[in-house]
């Protein structure tokens, strides 16, 4: 038995494991057949495979037989990436800064630690629920969390007027945390008017946004998924973006995205600052990834490609909606509703209960990944569904 006196480590306390990633294990523990895994948030065809895109595929062809070099890129990563996607999202004129990251999720983190620096004492606004791990980032950061209620799980309602009221109460100099589509777990998104409004209580306020574009592609419509993060950058002026390509590419295991910055007359110090945190944080991101998008993008016939590969798995993901509303009336909202993701009127002992009796694997929050249903499975969610209904008592 290993005693304190023999570790470095004694001090450490075991962590408990991520829910998400026992969640795969037990799923794959599970022997029965019919079993339903509703947790990781990948997309997935009918089959329930996770495909790389043609456009990926010839991509890495291309990749193989012409890059001639592996050394470092620098801390702002792939140029080419950088520029070929910011023209993708903003425009080819766009003033933004940008810098490649390892996945969205260091793009947040590294928006979260340039704020740290500009003021470790920033209040960051985060409407509930959210992502976890937005709420994790920003302890690590050690900036302050100041939490709305942004949507009932109950009801399946956006509450947008609660939510632009307790933004009020934000003083100039706090930030905005905000999903700019198919937000995470939700599946909720602001209107078009509602982004005109929110925008204007920003900019108003003299509040920095910090919008999460993970989905793009998989909402509204490639453009129209980002007409709510324009419209309040173009109203505020300044923002910080965090862009992941890890779905609308499939590029998951690459870990693929990129920071934009806008900023008003201290462009060359923050992107200083950015590129001194990213040194400190990973150095040189990875590059193959960002090779693999400035390739598809930098090509006409393989943009081509890829956008109607995007629109596959857009249109499925919609399919699966629609079909899911259909099996039973507490699933009505979740046709409107956007995205991989939707959280179900379900609390945790509801979730377990459909995990024992019928295999239905989903996180205990009730958020399920909409992609991980199927043309031959949905029927047997809605008869597990209608099953807790009636073990307890409701329609």
């Amino acid at each position: 038995m290993e005693t304190s006196a023999t570790s470095f480590f004694f001090r450490l306390a075991p962590q408990p494991p991520d829910p998400l990633l026992k969640l795969i294990g037990d799923f794959a523990a599970d022997t029965r057949s019919g079993k339903i895994d509703l947790g990781v948030g990948v997309y997935r065809a009918e089959d329930g495979a996770t495909p790389v895109l043609a456009a990926v595929k010839e991509a890495e062809r291309r990749l193989l037989a012409e890059q001639n070099s592996k050394s470092y890129l620098g801390p702002e990563g792939n140029v080419g990436f950088n520029r070929a996607l910011k023209a993708l999202v903003f425009g080819a004129d766009s003033d933004a800064i940008s810098i490649q990251t390892p996945g969205g999720t260091g793009a947040l983190r590294l928006a979260m630690d340039v704020i740290a620096r500009t003021n470790p004492k920033t209040r960051v606004w985060v409407g509930e629920p959210t992502w976890p791990n937005h709420l994790a980032l920003l302890a690590a950061s050690g900036l302050q969390v100041v939490k709305y209620r942004h949507f009932d799980q109950e009801t399946q309602t956006m509450h947008f007027d609660e939510a632009l009221n307790a933004l009020k109460k934000a003083e100039p100099g706090d930030v905005v945390l905000l999903h700019g589509c198919c937000h995470n777990p939700t599946g909720a998104d602001f209107s078009s008017t509602q982004w005109a409004s929110l925008a204007d209580m920003i900019a108003a306020r003299k509040l920095l946004p910090l919008i999460d574009l993970a989905y793009q592609g998989f909402g509204d419509s490639f453009g129209l998924d980002v007409e709510g993060p324009r419209t309040v950058i173009e109203h505020c002026g300044e923002a910080l973006l965090a862009y992941s390509c890890d779905k609308n590419f499939a590029l998951y295991r690459e870990r693929v995205g990129a920071l934009f910055a806008f900023a008003r007359g201290t462009r060359d110090a923050v992107l200083s600052n950015i590129l001194s945190c990213a040194r400190s944080n990973w150095s040189m991101p990875p590059d193959h990834g960002a090779a693999v998008v400035a390739t598809i993008l930098n090509d006409e016939t393989l943009t081509r490609m890829w956008r109607a590969e995007l629109k596959v798995m857009h249109d499925r993901i919609a399919a699966m909606r629609r079909a899911l509303a259909a099996i039973h009336p507490d699933f009505a909202p979740i046709e409107a509703q956007r995205g991989l993701f939707s959280l179900l009127p379900v609390d945790p002992a509801g979730v377990d209960w459909l995990k024992e009796k019928f295999g239905v694997f989903m996180p205990r929050s009730g958020r399920i990944n909409v992609a991980g249903l199927t043309g031959e499975n949905t029927p047997r969610f809605g008869e597990a569904w209608r099953a807790l209904k009636s073990a307890r008592g409701a329609a």
